[in-house]
């Protein structure tokens, strides 16, 4: 047996002992058996390097070169789920769909798994991309990090599409977090939090060989295709089984409402005895043609729902409640709590949202409290033991100033909020918007974390989003990392004080700077570990960035090293400062639009309003008649938007950006691309097609200037129908009297 023919072999086996051991549970040879011949195969692939093979099972055990992550655009966006915790809003689901679709509908059920989301595309059988979630338009590319996942099948068997798409969740099964867990003890390492965050920060490393030492899981849900085996979506996932994909086990369809809560009780319970995370169930609309004829709401699919299980509640007691100030201004109160497990975490630390809650609550310092898990992700307290009050210290009251920089607070007309008016002037403020002016989603400084910021802003190096444009290489790499000489890691510690009401005056780590985009939330601690770890400071390994401590875990104690010098940024760092904040300035419009931080301007309004009034001049001198007439913009945005713009140093700034080479107007290509021959029509697509997707045409009504919706209503003034258009809608087209046009004819309305 020649070379050629030896590493076929070899292959062929590993790939059949793969598949018997983490699909099947069947395993038919030892471990040491299965080790001895990886090493043949890849000590084989050494010397022959002319037989390389894109899916060669010794790809999995993963390289120690780093390699950058690139972002790739998801062909088909990857949207969220809604969420529902009743089984009567199930009922209305399913009733929903059958009165929409004018027929019944069964529904596919499937374990809600806890980990992270990942897109494998697949051409001729081979594994050629896995992407993340990102922003659900575009993630990044971790290919060679899914290639480590052993139940992952790098190629398929049997009779499978030439070209289509696998959506699923990467998990880390909790015996391996629990052995993951116990190895970082021993090393004085930050424990992990969860399973999720870190799946999620695993799949992110750029050492893809320590991701395969990780024994990351798959488990696949969905498949996407201009050519899917069936009409069944549950059919499609054990079509896809056989090629040897990980779909799970536990999927059920079902006939009727009863099916599904049965279907419900069962894993309420169950699941708890799962070897992977698990934190609801998913019920979808099994037709692939009805899904189609459901279509998708601006976030979510209407042919999907999430039901998240009832979170679980522990008792704990109140020793301390801080202030935190975000980057709007919103002053969020933080319950510091007795350390408690809940759903596999240990929590310290509750949002109480704001002066409304807190009055509700009857809060107390010395108060037992009730604890859940919002969802299962953000700790909350959802009620106090007051039968058994005894020996409580003074009643929790909100504070009338800012807890930063003492200005007088104010509270938002019709809102439950507080915020400090002084924005320019209160540092947690100046840092946030910093924070979120580098964030992914807006400039994507890469390089640029929390940490950096910090040190820029307390070596009076920045002031405003145009001075890191400034910034030198020399002045980079002269800015110490951190305030404080003393140590290499600084703790940073809080104790009762006059803007804190303690008892017993117990330290409570302070975990600053984690902002969700949520405007109350955005000024708590908890945000998901993905989002930081894709920002986290250089200055940490890129394993570390990865993980980021444990947001509810119990922390390390760090061995602490006297440096009579501050650290300082290396000349690779801050080259590689520089070279980002030169590549943010290609950041489209909208993205800078997003990143300014205007109140209320969000991902989506950000975008409505760039194309809109195509550049930040005309969109400055907008009337709000002008404003209220752009999609997805009311009257808080408006005034919001005006009131910015009114602001003669937010106008500086701009114009400083101006300068310094940032994006404030559409290309020219966008602009040239953009027609206004579908202005002010709305335009309904249902059905299948075969010249263009569904996406590629909504892609079409947009930069043509239409709109498209979802539903038909008396408004609508086409329907683009392709085939298999449901009878529910022809129904309603025709009873009120709306063209239905097919591709050739919409096409031409294009010419």
């Amino acid at each position: 047996m020649d070379a050629k023919e030896r590493i076929d072999f070899l292959r062929k086996e590993l790939n059949k002992h793969n598949d018997l051991y983490y699909l099947h549970a069947a395993p038919e040879i030892t471990d040491y058996e299965f080790d001895q011949m990886m090493k043949e195969l890849q000590n084989l692939e050494k010397d022959n390097p002319q037989y390389y093979d894109i899916s060669s099972p010794t790809l999995r055990v993963g390289s120690d070169i780093n390699k950058a992550f690139t972002q790739v655009k998801h062909r088909y966006p990857m949207l969220s789920l809604g969420n529902t915790y009743t089984k009567e809003e199930i009922v209305d689901f399913v009733n929903r769909c059958e009165a929409s679709l004018n027929e019944p509908v069964k529904i596919c059920a499937e374990l809600k798994y806890d980990g992270t989301s990942i897109s494998l595309t697949y051409e001729e059988g081979k594994l050629t991309t896995a992407v993340t979630r990102g922003d659900g338009e575009k993630g990044d590319d971790v290919t060679d990090n899914v290639r480590t996942i052993r139940t992952v099948p790098l190629q398929l068997k049997g009779d499978y599409p030439s070209d289509f798409e696998m959506r699923g969740e990467v998990l880390l099964p909790w015996k391996e977090f629990d052995r993951l867990n116990e190895e970082r003890t021993h090393k004085e390492e930050p424990l992990f939090a969860n399973p999720r965050n870190a799946a999620s920060g695993t799949l992110k490393l750029q050492n893809s060989k320590i991701v395969a030492s990780r024994k990351l899981e798959a488990i696949l849900y969905y498949m996407l295709g201009s050519k899917l085996p069936s009409d069944s979506h549950y059919e499609n996932l054990e079509i896809a089984s056989t090629w040897g994909f990980n779909t799970g086990e536990y999927t059920r369809l079902c006939n009727n409402i009863d099916e599904i809560l049965d279907f419900i009780a069962y894993w309420d319970v169950e699941r708890k005895n799962l070897p992977v995370a698990t934190d609801g169930i998913v019920l979808k609309v099994d037709s692939i043609r009805q899904q189609e004829e459901l279509g998708y709401t601006a976030k979510s699919p209407r042919w999907a729902i999430a039901f998240k299980f009832k979170a679980e509640r522990a008792e704990s007691i109140l020793r301390e409640v801080t202030f935190q100030v975000g980057r709007t201004g919103i002053v969020t109160p933080v319950a510091n709590l007795d350390p408690v497990q809940l759903s596999g975490t240990v929590v310290k630390r509750a949002s109480l949202y704001n002066e409304d809650a807190i009055n509700a609550l009857d809060l107390h310092i010395g108060d037992t409290c009730y604890v859940e898990k919002g969802g299962e992700i953000i700790p909350k307290i959802v009620g106090v033991d007051t039968q058994n009050r005894k020996n409580v210290g003074p009643k929790v009251t909100f504070i009338k100033n800012c807890p930063e920089c003492g200005t007088p607070l104010e509270r938002i007309p019709g809102e439950a909020a507080y915020f400090c008016p002084n924005q320019n002037g209160c540092a947690p403020q100046i840092k946030g918007r910093f924070e979120h002016f580098i964030s992914r989603k807006a400039m994507n400084l890469d390089g640029i974390g929390p940490e950096t910021i910090d040190a820029f802003f307390a070596n009076g190096l920045i002031s405003n989003f145009a001075d890191l444009y400034s910034l030198s290489l020399d002045q980079i790499m002269q800015c110490p990392r951190s305030k404080s000489s003393e140590s290499e890691e600084v703790e940073v510690d809080k104790t009762g004080g006059e803007n804190s009401l303690s008892f017993e005056d117990p330290k409570s780590v302070a975990q600053r700077n984690l902002e969700s985009s949520d405007e109350i939330l955005q000024d708590s601690i908890f945000a998901e570990v993905e989002e930081i770890s894709s920002k986290a400071d250089d200055s940490r390994s890129a394993e570390d960035d990865a993980i980021f401590g444990g947001l509810f875990a119990q922390p390390t104690p760090t061995k602490k090293r006297k440096s009579s010098t501050p650290r300082r940024f290396t000349k690779l760092q801050a080259e590689k400062i520089i070279k980002a904040l030169n590549k943010s300035k290609e950041v489209p419009f909208e993205r800078v639009l997003f990143a300014l931080g205007l109140r209320y301007v969000g991902e989506t309004v950000a975008k409505r309003l760039s194309h809109a009034f195509k550049n930040i001049d005309s969109l400055s001198q907008a009337t709000y008649e002008d404003l209220i007439t752009v999609e997805d913009v009311g009257e808080r945005i408006a005034e919001s938007v005006i009131e910015y713009f009114s602001d003669t140093a937010n106008k500086a700034l701009i114009e400083r950006l101006k300068e310094k080479g940032l994006q404030f107007s559409l290309s020219e290509e966008h602009l040239s691309e953009r027609t206004e021959k579908l202005k002010g029509l709305n335009i309904v697509i249902s059905g299948t097609f075969t010249k263009h997707s569904r996406d590629e045409y909504k892609s079409m009504i947009e930069l043509n200037g239409g709109k498209n919706t979802g539903s038909i209503s008396a408004k609508t003034n086409y329907i683009l129908a392709g085939e298999n258009m449901g009878p529910a809608k022809i129904e309603k087209a025709q009873k009120l009297n709306i063209p239905i046009i097919d591709e050739e004819v919409f096409l031409k309305m294009l010419e």
